[in-house]
């Protein structure tokens, strides 16, 4: 099955500080791969440096055969990126930041239809500083897939939404997985994670702890079920699996 993605041996320190050590992994096409740990753990810098927004202090990486440090403006029209922290023009409306992102790219998807999926219909007109937590995440994601990527990487994509926004989510991922587009996400919910990624690693400190599937992950600790298998993995504490 053809790699998307392909890390070996990435590293990244600041100082003599490792934020991420001796991280390898692939992503075939059509994958949902979830990357996950908890806060500090070095998920978005790992991300940062799949992309080449931050340098790597060791390791390669190719997304879709190319290098990003070498091959950036062309992965620009292959990969969509959302992260937790987005910056935006001061008083930009939701629809002129659609318009502007959608004219980046020579087949972009359609973002009026975007803004039915993701619940933000009929908020064009509003300023995106205006938007609620939930709403400006959703158009974070929302942005992130204007771009009809082939891969795209999606920094804890349902933050701030309610029960039922998520499920929507989720389902218009799964349609988009089967269209042929290759994800890889970071979540701190555990549900997410089981419902919608094929194989999964978990980071500590930086280091990663075990990559696979939810039920190999699982079944590689003293645990009964997933959530309780990933605290133990991120925590050391035996007392995580009841």
């Amino acid at each position: 099955m053809e790699k998307v993605l392909q890390v070996q041996n990435l590293s990244k320190s600041y100082g003599s500080v490792a934020a991420v050590s001796g991280l390898s992994l692939s992503v075939a096409r059509g994958e949902v791969f979830g990357l996950l740990g908890p806060n500090g753990a070095g998920k978005s810098t790992s991300i940062e440096c799949m992309l080449g927004v931050k340098k790597a202090s060791a390791g390669t990486v190719e997304i879709l055969g190319i290098n990003p440090s070498e091959g950036r403006k062309t992965l620009f029209e292959r990969v969509g990126v959302q992260f937790q922290e987005t910056g935006y023009q001061d008083k930009i409306r939701v629809e002129e930041v659609c318009r502007m992102t959608a004219a980046l790219y020579r087949k972009p998807a359609d973002w009026q239809r975007l803004l039915a999926v993701f619940d933000i219909q009929g908020l064009e007109k509003q300023e995106v500083s205006q938007l609620s937590g939930g709403e400006r995440q959703r158009l974070s994601v929302l942005l992130a897939l204007i771009p009809n990527p082939e891969l795209v990487f999606l920094d804890e994509l349902t933050t701030g939404l309610d029960t039922r926004a998520r499920r929507e989510v989720w389902q218009y991922l799964k349609e988009l997985k089967k269209g042929g587009l290759t994800i890889v996400l970071t979540s701190h919910f555990m549900d997410e994670v089981e419902v919608l990624c094929d194989r999964a690693l978990i980071l500590k400190k930086g280091e990663p702890q075990i990559c696979g599937t939810i039920e190999e992950i699982t079944e590689g600790s003293p645990c009964s079920c997933f959530e309780e298998a990933y605290l133990w993995y991120t925590g050391g504490d035996d007392d995580a699996c009841v």
